[in-house]
């Protein structure tokens, strides 16, 4: 019999149930917590720059808006599905809630490759898909940002299409919007700063000295390359890193011993995470298998691609050296390898947790945005550095308290607060 296919919805799903037991939820709360709110799901039919139309599949997921407009991403993928969307959607709301944001989860996606489409064609990607949902999104309903393969002109794209069918000016709608046209400075880095920020933190509830220690980073788009920065201001030395190769159709892991350099590494990628390798063995870079990066003699794992990238058929390998796990992609540790790394006494840094500083700066933006008042970057990356810090301290602390493994805390609190914001709008 053929093995299951990893099921990310399946996955988010067994972490709520695992956590609403300790909990105590009662059937109803967990019955509606469990699962989205609202999905839509509509078909893009493009003309293509060869005459051709082409029609795409869209998707938006709300997974709960109890505590604040449903916040998430759109990511252009050309495997996305519609359980992805739905876990990553969910994993959005325990994101919000974590470090208290008043937010809630969505997420949305289009099934396709923007690699192989030109500007024109995703322009008119992007323009379709706000035109599909332009009802069911806005300031105080649901608000965009990029995600995976998608970026700031994309988000202008879309802000743009929505404001001529809204007929007035709406730059809340979304964020990760470029500089200049409704974006916040820090944005660009948020995501893998906020990486570092709780890397820092749990380093030093451990003992552990940055200045000196080592990182393999998995992935090599915007929040790898920024958490590589921060680990290097730190003085953290990053000694591998992966990436998918688009022209061979597969993942590569580069390696250098003395630590790759942030300014090296953004000379030698393109705007979708590849590097370059020929660039890569200019600089002195080894090229390795795609699980390498997990096999490092490393202080810190940094998981910031897909999910399912850390599982029961590679845990096993990660090295005794290794003291904190941080996820910087969402879902990327399935329940089975939790156990392994468990065992291993591993300090893991949950997804949810790690990687808010996305959307807490998205939420500064709509906050900049409504105001018509915009920030330095100063101010945005000390208010970043405040809230995740206050959320590590928060969950850590629950952790400790109860004997509980650092997810399940994180899940503890955030379960919490939106389960209470059901009750108290009188929902269940």
């Amino acid at each position: 019999m053929a093995e299951k296919a990893f099921n990310p919805f399946e996955m988010a799903q067994r972490q709520f149930d695992n956590v609403a037991d300790r909990l105590g939820l009662d059937a109803g709360t967990r019955d509606f917590l469990r699962n989205p709110m609202r999905e839509y799901h509509f078909q893009l039919p493009i003309h293509m720059d060869d005459g051709s139309v082409k029609v795409f599949r869209g998707f938006r997921v709300q997974h709960s808006d109890a505590r604040g407009p449903a916040k998430g991403g759109i990511r252009f993928h050309p495997h996305e599905t519609i359980d992805t969307v739905r876990a990553l959607a969910t994993w959005m709301t325990w994101k919000t809630a974590v470090v208290d944001i008043p937010l809630g989860g969505g997420k949305g996606g289009v099934i396709c490759d923007p690699r192989e489409l030109s500007d024109r064609e995703q322009q008119q990607i992007c323009r379709g898909w706000m035109r599909a949902v332009a009802k069911n999104v806005g300031p105080l309903q649901d608000v965009p940002a990029p995600d995976v393969m998608t970026h700031g002109q994309h988000m202008l794209w879309m802000m743009d299409e929505y404001e001529h069918i809204m007929g007035g000016q709406y730059p809340g709608v979304i964020t990760g919007k470029p500089v200049g046209m409704g974006g916040s400075l820090g944005r660009t880095e948020a995501t893998g700063y906020g990486v570092v920020y709780t890397i820092r933190e749990a380093a030093k509830e451990l003992g552990i000295e940055l200045k000196g220690a080592t990182a393999a980073i998995q992935g090599a788009g915007n929040v790898a390359q920024y958490t590589l920065d921060l680990l290097q201001q730190l003085g953290t030395k990053t000694i591998a890193i992966s990436c998918w190769d688009n022209k061979d159709k597969k993942p590569y892991t580069y390696r250098c011993m003395a630590g790759i350099d942030f300014k090296l590494l953004m000379a030698s990628i393109d705007k979708f995470g590849t590097i370059d390798p020929a660039k890569a063995k200019a600089n002195g870079w080894e090229q390795l298998d795609a699980g390498a990066w997990i096999e490092q003699d490393v202080t810190i794992l940094v998981p910031a691609a897909q999910e399912n990238e850390v599982n029961a058929g590679n845990a096993e390998k990660i090295r005794p050296t290794v003291k904190i796990i941080a996820e910087g992609a969402n879902g990327p540790t399935t329940p089975e390898a939790d156990a392994i790394i468990q065992k291993k006494g591993i300090f893991m840094i949950p997804d949810f947790l790690c990687n808010a500083g996305g959307v807490t700066c998205s939420y500064f933006e709509q906050v900049q945005c409504n105001m018509n008042f915009f920030w330095s970057r100063e101010e945005v990356l000390q208010r970043l550095d405040q809230k995740m810090t206050v959320a590590f301290k928060a969950v850590s602390a629950l952790a400790r308290d109860k004997k509980v493994y650092m997810r399940d805390a994180a899940y503890m609190i955030s379960i919490q607060r939106v389960a209470d914001a059901c009750r108290m709008r009188g929902w269940v």
